[in-house]
């Protein structure tokens, strides 16, 4: 008798493309991929090679106590972290968007600097802002904070309003 869990109809049916499973969201239903951080390079590399050249956005989400998240598929379990990433397609115009989980134990996501060098910006103000490390990043350093600065300000666990505000002319 196998461990695997035996698929239900919801999995037998669901979309996917290069391995990982897809749903559809925003405007003009845009293709969204749910990659584990372990499928992440190899899906992007393939989209590249399907024609999707320019990489748009890499982000960060904080879900500490976001309740109504946006959906995702079977098999994909939420995690604290999210990093996405937006690719472009230019022949025929496309977008695709990319969700991956990262657990707040491990806040760690691969680079895509190897495959889209414009990637080092977005991904160094993901490590500023929400604390999550990009494993290959050539510069992983402070972007926006000063290099003194503690903690990770968009992080939702960060107490809120303790940042003093200094106004010109004070």
């Amino acid at each position: 008798m196998s461990d695997a869990a035996e698929p239900t109809d919801e999995t037998i049916h669901q979309e996917l493309l290069h391995g990982v499973p897809v749903t559809r969201g925003g405007p003009g239903g845009q293709v969204v991929l749910h990659p584990s951080r372990e499928q992440y390079l190899d899906v992007v590399r393939a989209l590249r090679t399907d024609g999707y050249w320019q990489c748009i956005d890499v982000c960060a989400v904080d879900y500490l106590i976001h309740p109504g998240r946006s959906a995702l598929p079977p098999g994909v379990t939420p995690e604290r972290f999210e990093v996405v990433t937006q690719l472009l397609c230019h022949r025929p115009p496309a977008r695709v968007r990319l969700r991956v989980q990262v657990p707040e134990a491990d806040p760690t996501c691969p680079s895509l600097v190897g495959v889209h060098p414009g990637a080092e910006t977005p991904e160094r103000e993901a490590y500023d802002l929400f604390g999550v490390l990009f494993d290959g990043h050539p510069d992983l350093t402070r972007i926006l904070m000063p290099d003194e600065w503690t903690g990770h300000p968009l992080r939702k666990d960060e107490a809120i309003g303790a940042i003093p505000v200094q106004f010109k002319g004070a």
